[in-house]
């Protein structure tokens, strides 16, 4: 299940450096979106994968899973959730003022 994983992460976070070279001010609002998603299975998957008895209720000597990595995700997905808002919103006001999204007629060189 861990060699999946990987794999999920390594894809999630290739296409999300991929897509943060980009041209496009939305593409690179997607591209910290993957990002932060990568880092999120990673943390997951780093944590361990395993199945056992809910962390409160140790009573028949079972090995219980780690809650800490999850309330950590948790906790990450908001914060990642409120700055992807923040950027389209961020990115909705510089296409209305300057009516474009490419990053290099942003910085002001010419496109030729």
């Amino acid at each position: 299940m861990e060699l999946i994983m990987f794999v999920v992460i390594g894809v999630l976070l290739g296409v999300g450096t991929y897509l943060l070279l980009s041209r496009s001010l939305l593409k690179v609002v997607g591209a910290l979106m993957l990002l932060s998603h990568g880092v999120h299975l990673m943390l997951l998957t780093m944590g361990g994968l395993r199945e056992g008895a809910p962390p409160l209720l140790d009573v028949s000597g079972t090995a219980a899973t780690d809650p800490l990595p999850q309330a950590l995700i948790l906790t990450a997905i908001v914060i990642s959730f409120g700055l992807t808002a923040f950027l389209i919103v961020l990115a909705y006001r510089t296409y209305k003022a300057h009516d474009t999204e490419d990053l290099e007629q942003l910085r002001g060189e010419k496109n030729e």
